[in-house]
């Protein structure tokens, strides 16, 4: 009998905005796969199911085309979606009783319910899982690896490309294409996928780690890649690009300047000269000319970020940028270290702007203001259309219920700033 997988969300989704007010926990990208693709592939042949936030089902209906928060089986292994699976990790997993469940620092990780519970767990439930969802069952603490902050996917996102790169590997046998003029180190450790095109005096290096480069992607003249790194499919790297150790770039994307241990989502910009570094960029966004991000403190300390309207001690000495979906920079615009800018920002003007730009805001350091909702609607409906995807009513709607979770956050930054 086939296994039936819950990915659930708990309360921790919270640290994880504004990466998550578009999509699940299990969509965010840590390596060449989502967390949920990570754990589908360690359980193939399973039936992958989803439990998300309600204001999210619609939209996660139309990418899965599977079943959202419907629990109709007699059988359910419930996995947190924040889970960074690994072997040993599924192993543990693998073994869990019937009607049992895994905790870690106070979460969740793994339950398995048989009919009765899973009849319980639906009664119980609310827009997330909590401690009391699964019910008073024998429980049994575990190490394991979960996502608490954006930057834990930055900082696992070198390890989690070679990770994958085996997974993928294992899938089918990959040969490397040779190019003429192309310099590849260690080609055992580089896979380029069909239709690729790759320009004279480019650079893969795959000595220190895994180079993946999905379908009909191209790579301009004059580039470096330095492994651990995986460009998506159909992505454009400009010339003379600089990619080092770490980077992911998701499908449809164009990329530029010098980019560092970072991840960007699909149908995301970031074309022109400028560094980004430690930093985890949304999708559908657009990083003007000349944009910068500092990773690293004048003083070589600890950098603290704002989450949820609180500094978070990040106990690390590097880390840059987290934008969320459909955001923009103008020309030269300057991050700090450890800035976050929300859903749907379009940010400009001279100097740093504040470390925390809350969602649907429009300016920088001079002044800030709301980004008037149909506006902003109008130019993701063009942006989206230059890449023939539309935008659809449960998109729209999903930005809807954005704006309006986020209203307060803005007023009181907005009130602040004048």
């Amino acid at each position: 009998m086939k296994q039936t997988i819950c990915l659930f969300e708990d309360e921790g989704f919270r640290n994880l905005h504004p990466l998550v007010y578009t999509r699940p926990v299990y969509d965010l990208q840590c390596g060449i796969l989502s967390l949920g693709e990570k754990i589908s592939a360690r359980f193939p042949n399973s039936r992958i199911i989803y439990h998300n936030r309600a204001y999210l089902t619609q939209v996660v209906q139309e990418k899965e085309k599977s079943t959202v928060n419907n629990f109709d089986y007699d059988n359910i292994l419930f996995i947190n979606g924040r889970v960074l699976i690994d072997d040993a990790s599924v192993k543990i997993i693998s073994k869990l009783k019937d009607d049992s469940i895994l905790t870690a620092n106070n979460s969740i990780v793994a339950a398995k319910l048989t009919k009765d519970n899973i009849k319980k767990f639906k009664e119980g439930l609310n827009d997330v899982t909590d401690q009391n969802s699964f019910g008073d069952l024998p429980s049994k603490e575990i190490n394991i690896r979960l996502i608490n902050y954006p930057w834990d996917l930055i900082n696992n996102n070198a390890e989690e490309i070679s990770s994958d790169f085996g997974t993928i590997r294992s899938r089918k046998n990959h040969k490397t294409l040779s190019f003429k003029s192309v310099e590849i180190l260690n080609k055992k450790n580089v896979i380029i996928e069909k239709g690729v095109t790759i320009d004279p005096f480019t650079f893969l290096d795959g000595s220190d780690g895994p180079i993946y480069i999905g379908k009909n992607t191209r790579i301009m003249s004059h580039s470096s890649i330095q492994g651990p790194a995986y460009i998506g499919n159909d992505s454009v790297i400009k010339m003379h690009t600089s990619i080092y150790h770490g980077t992911s770039v998701g499908k449809v994307c164009k990329v530029g300047g010098e980019i560092e241990n970072s991840i960007i989502h699909s149908y995301s910009n970031k074309q022109h000269e400028g560094f980004l570094g430690h930093s985890y960029l949304g999708s559908w966004i657009n990083i003007g000319a000349s944009t910068n991000n500092s990773d690293l403190k004048n003083n070589y300390g600890i950098v603290d970020v704002p989450i949820n309207d609180k500094l978070v001690n990040s106990g690390l000495q590097f880390v840059g940028l987290i934008m969320g979906d459909h955001s923009k920079t103008a020309i030269n615009t300057m991050f700090n270290t450890g800035s976050v800018v929300g859903v749907c920002c379009n940010v400009f003007g001279s100097g740093f702007p504040g470390k925390y730009l809350p969602s649907f805001t429009w300016g920088g350091s001079e002044s800030l203001v709301e980004y008037d909702f149909e506006k902003a609607i109008e130019v993701i409906r063009a942006v989206m259309n230059r890449r023939n995807v539309s935008l659809t009513q449960a998109g729209i709607l999903l930005l809807k219920n954005i704006f309006e979770m986020t209203s307060d956050e803005r007023k009181n930054k907005i009130s602040t700033t004048k």
